[in-house]
């Protein structure tokens, strides 16, 4: 006689867990298109992948963001969102596989997720409010709901002996199986629909959060930056050098460095655009338009600015011609004094539209360098990816503690009382820009010809100037590279030196003087706390 639990006992099918894993990646899709649909209707910065892409920017040590830019560049962001989809891509088909066995579980699993997702970003600097949690929490509910029906697709089916013959009822989740048998047309009717439904609804999702940004591109399309009252000079012809390789004086924006930590460029309707100035010492706090600060006298200045994640010999330091406002001045309309001159406050804290704080020295910005809040770059107003309508510059001082982008809100406070974003996260509250250079030509590893090499770079030490810059070949002595006529002492300078070269394997080392007199250290530093140190050198190989 045969054991009656033997003939119910049925081995699991081997393509249940995996069609369950495909299941999770499924909704896993859908849980982010309906999330994106959702965040359209409130804000794309509110979607879970760009929540939780800040959240982990917020929550990441120093060290390991300076890893990230060194290693990704301004890939980094791209680099976060993509590691954050294939983290839930794995979860995706963890929680699918599980829940072939477990459905209650693997929904419960898809809100848990959910529920991360809504916590971010009501917990953003930007949040505007419980309303940031609704695309996750509704992505997540749809996404449960779709896999607890695909699963229901998979769950094997029994014979109930007290049922009509040729009838069947669903397996409960602690039942023991009884038949092998599952829904296979079903399951794959199913599964079509809802890739096919979430592609579409993640479609249109983003082409709404595409749209939203209409009326700030119309609007930055409507500017006419009018001609400065006080304008630049003509650069130089010798300011520029005709070597090969080396840096064009002036950047073109779309060629200028971008470090910062939105992963979603603002886009900010300049009709709409303030900006307030208040805080300790204001006596006349101000709001003020984006016509109202067009309208003013307009100064433009040629500055070259740099980025304190810049390692020695790195790519984020660049040159451009500025148009706005002078800072110094608009602050003293509102009442405020410098502490040299009896102010109460000595930081100045500038607000972006996505949270982001900057601290910067009051002293600094009213010492008569030309700090201000720029409009324009290189002849056009600025590009949303640099700030538009609106951002600060000021020559001498690391974007990390002067050049808020998107700014919104001006508040003067103290240094004791108040720590902006990165003071927080260990960096220096003060960070004047080091003397520094750099090599552009020959590349390191370079395999140039015997005979006469142009060796040539930029130098920069903004606000004081570079008045020497020299080279070394191996251990050899220092020689003086000739320099490019200095356009102010605000921007960087191009150098050349002409290197008779020999054949083999040479280190090439070079280092600047500023105006001074202090010679740029040998001595490297990291990035952090505020700004690196050291030599730039390359090694070639002459043929």
């Amino acid at each position: 006689m045969r054991d009656e639990k033997k003939d119910q006992r049925v081995r699991p099918g081997w393509p249940r867990p995996a069609l369950g894993a495909l299941s999770g990646v499924l909704v896993g899709f859908a849980s982010l298109a309906v999330a994106e649909l959702v965040a359209a209707a409130v804000r794309p910065q509110a979607g879970p992948v760009i929540a939780v892409g800040g959240a982990s920017i917020d929550a990441t040590p120093a060290p390991v963001k300076d890893w990230a830019i060194r290693h990704f560049g301004t890939n980094d962001k791209l680099v976060l969102q993509l590691g954050i989809l294939a983290v839930l891509a794995v979860l995706a088909l963890v929680l699918g596989a599980m829940a072939v066995r477990f459905r209650r579980v693997g929904a419960a699993g898809v809100l848990l997720f959910g529920g991360i997702g809504a916590a971010a970003a009501v917990s953003r600097p930007d949040s505007t409010g419980f309303s940031d949690a609704l695309p996750s929490v509704v992505g997540a509910v749809a996404g449960a709901l779709l896999l607890y029906a695909l699963v229901g697709r998979l769950t094997k089916v029994r014979r109930s002996p007290t049922s009509v013959p040729g009838a069947v009822t669903e397996q409960a989740d602690d039942s023991p199986p009884v038949s092998a048998g599952w829904d296979r047309r079903g399951f794959v009717l199913a599964a079509a629909s809802a890739a096919a439904v979430s592609a579409a609804v993640g479609a249109v999702g983003r082409s709404l959060n595409a749209s939203r940004g209409q009326d700030a591109i119309a609007s930055r399309k409507k500017v006419v930056l009018p001609s400065p009252g006080s304008p630049a000079h003509p650069v130089s012809k010798r300011a520029g050098l005709r070597v090969p390789g080396i840096s064009p004086f002036v950047t073109p924006n779309g060629d200028f460095y971008r470090v910062d930590t939105a992963l979603v460029v603002p886009k900010v309707d300049a009709t709409a655009w303030r900006l307030r100035i208040h805080g300790k010492g204001v006596r006349r706090p101000g709001v003020y338009s984006f016509d109202d600060l067009l309208h003013r006298e307009l100064i433009e200045r040629d500055i070259t600015l740099t980025c304190v994640s810049n390692e020695v010999g790195g790519p984020y330091v660049g040159n451009a011609r500025w148009i706005g406002i002078r800072l110094a001045d608009l602050l003293a309309e509102c009442g405020i004094k410098p502490p040299s001159r009896g102010g109460p406050a000595d930081q100045l804290v500038s607000r972006s539209v996505d949270g982001m704080t900057i601290g910067s020295p009051v002293e600094d910005l009213m010492d008569g360098r030309d700090a201000m809040l720029a409009l324009g770059m290189n002849g056009e107003p600025l590009p949303f990816e640099h700030g538009f309508p609106v951002r600060m510059v000021v020559p001498g001082l690391y974007g990390f503690v002067s050049a808020c982008k998107w700014i919104e809100d001006i508040e003067l406070t103290t240094f004791d009382s108040y720590d902006p974003y990165w003071v927080k996260r260990g960096w220096a509250r003060r960070a004047p820009v080091k003397t520094e250079s750099r090599i552009d030509t020959p590349k390191p590893f370079a395999r140039p010809k015997a005979g006469t090499v142009m060796v040539a770079g930029v130098a920069w030490a903004q606000h004081r100037g570079i008045d020497k810059v020299e080279v070394r070949i191996d251990d050899g002595p220092w020689q003086e590279a000739g320099l490019a006529a200095e356009d102010t002492r605000d921007t960087w300078r191009q150098w050349s030196l002409p290197w008779q070269a020999t054949k083999g394997g040479h280190t090439l080392t070079v280092r600047a003087t500023d105006r001074t007199g202090a010679v740029q250290t040998d001595r490297r530093t990291r990035t952090i706390p505020d700004g690196a140190g050291g030599w730039h050198s390359v090694v070639v190989t002459v043929d």
